[in-house]
């Protein structure tokens, strides 16, 4: 397991970074580098359930292991979910890397925002994240400067 890290300085508040990263439309358009039509459904509360969806409805289920809006959130991966909504928490493939956290923590630098992200993964997913952090982090960007 490895942790990557990714920054990038926008020129909005805090508040209107946190609400790109999180509303459901710019959500699914900043991660789209991840894969189409990505999904966040979440509880919001601490030790509760986040689910981390494709458009297949397949992907990871989580929880909030801390927030403080519009601070940071810290994401724990659990595990996987199937096409069917079914969960795998207790598979060896999901035990490797089960506890592994996804943190945003944001920056006030006088009006414009640090934000700066760090994931924990196995090395044959650091090239997707690469790509779908670098490039949807420059979404965030756009999205939080213009609209």
């Amino acid at each position: 397991m490895e942790t990557l890290s990714y920054e990038i300085v926008i020129n909005a508040s805090l508040q209107r970074v946190w609400d790109v990263l999180w509303n459901p439309e710019t959500y699914t358009e900043w991660t789209q580098f991840f894969g189409p039509g990505c999904v966040m459904k979440s509880d919001w509360k601490v030790g509760g359930k986040t689910y981390f969806l494709n458009e297949q409805g397949e992907g990871m289920v989580s929880t909030i292991d801390s927030v403080d809006e519009p601070n940071q959130i810290i994401f724990k991966h659990l595990g996987m979910v199937d096409k069917e909504g079914h969960e795998d928490i207790h598979s060896k493939e999901v035990i490797d890397w089960s506890g592994s956290f996804e943190k945003y923590i944001l920056i006030d630098l006088d009006g414009k925002t640090k934000l700066h992200t760090e994931v924990q993964v196995e090395k044959e997913w650091r090239e997707h994240m690469n790509i779908g952090f670098t490039k949807g982090l420059e979404v965030v960007k756009t999205l939080a400067e213009t609209k």
